[in-house]
């Protein structure tokens, strides 16, 4: 199970995920924020070594998250920029 620390952790290392997706990131204005929680189903094996791969699959998977979510956007009505798809030829 994560403790509070290790929660905060993962979710400081999600974080990273928004900076490989976003440019910029971690502006003043943006918002970004991340939510962590653990259902304490299970104890850690190893938990330096398992809070260090919670974190980096965190970032991977928001990284990926937002990636498909630019891709799969799909332009409404008033729309001030194309999406990515109608950019880049897809849409």
């Amino acid at each position: 199970m994560l403790s509070q620390a290790q929660a905060q952790r993962m979710a400081t290392a999600a974080h990273d995920g928004m900076a490989r997706a976003i440019v910029p990131s971690h502006t003043p204005i943006d918002g970004d924020l991340i939510f962590a929680a653990a259902t304490g189903a299970r104890r850690l094996a190893d938990p330096l070594t398992d809070t260090f791969l919670i974190g980096h699959a965190a970032a991977a998977c928001l990284t990926r998250a937002i990636a498909r979510a630019v891709y799969s956007a799909q332009a409404r009505k008033g729309d001030l920029t194309p999406t990515w798809a109608v950019r880049f030829g897809r849409g």
